[in-house]
């Protein structure tokens, strides 16, 4: 569990099922994560990496155990943000528009909008695309605006689900590093699910690896890398390398289902365990 500060998320033995307790996604989870701090999780596919954000953002409750989120049961709200791998903007307005429609849902005055929206474009940069819609931008700058939208609320808590893995390799490596920035200077506590393990160790402080049939921890990993990353890439150093090669041998080790596996296919086509 770690020691330091108290944790902003508390996962305590969560389990959870669905299809009416015929598909077991989670079991025993226990895990925290601190505050302003960058957890990943990572593992095969149906070790319920999207459910356990879905349980973090109280779009879902466990079936046994607790959820946390700043001491209480979490609902959506402010102090929690979610991005996805589609950046889902709402095509009838500018990008701009779709910031601020962010901040009006939370209260914020028409200026303070127009000041927020304007400051973030330009920190992803999209400054000179502030009137545009979201049709006329690339994927990679769709997803630049879901990111800039989640940080206008200025969240306690930035959930992420596989963000970058529809886009190219080169876009990909700059909003790493423009999260990392972004990170950095407002310190929200992240949680980011990958199946890309590079991507894991370049971006956490902390790696929780689970694996399937059902979901369970397998285990924690601390990464302790030079900071600030964007800066000074770790991936050249023997660290990086050890840790990536440990943790692609406990994936392969793991062993799987196939039948567990297509029962999970089956069961949530969309993909949502």
């Amino acid at each position: 569990m770690g020691t330091g500060p108290s944790p902003l998320i508390s996962l305590r033995h969560v389990g959870k099922s669905f299809a009416n307790g015929a598909v077991r996604a989670l079991d025993d989870v226990s895990f925290d994560v601190r505050p302003g701090e960058f957890v990943s999780l990572v593992g095969p596919s149906g070790c319920g990496k999207t459910t356990l954000l879905r349980l973090i953002n109280g779009l879902i409750e466990p079936d046994e155990g607790s959820v946390e989120v700043m001491g209480v049961r979490p609902r959506p709200g402010p102090d929690l943000a979610m991005v996805f791998q589609s950046a889902r903007l709402l095509p009838w307005r500018t990008i701009t528009g779709n910031i601020e429609f962010a901040l009006a849902l939370r209260g914020h005055p028409k200026p303070e909008q127009l000041r927020r929206s304007k400051a973030l474009l330009a920190a992803v940069g999209l400054r000179d695309f502030a009137e545009a819609f979201p049709h006329q931008l690339s994927g990679g700058m769709q997803q630049r605006v879901g990111l800039a939208r989640a940080l206008a609320v200025e969240p306690k808590v930035l959930l992420m689900d596989e963000p970058f893995a529809a886009l190219d390799a080169m876009t990909r490596e700059v909003l790493r590093g423009e999260l990392l920035q972004m990170w950095s200077r407002r310190r929200m506590a992240i949680v980011f699910v990958t199946h890309d393990i590079d991507e894991a160790v370049l971006l956490s402080q902390r790696i929780v690896l689970l694996r399937p049939r059902p979901g369970r921890i397998d285990e924690i990993v601390d990464v302790d890398l030079p900071e600030p990353r964007w800066e000074a890439d770790p991936r050249l150093l023997p660290a990086f390398a050890a840790l990536r090669a440990h943790l692609w041998d406990r994936i392969q080790t793991m062993g799987r289902s196939g039948l567990e596996l297509d029962e999970l296919a089956r069961a949530f086509p969309d993909g949502d365990v």
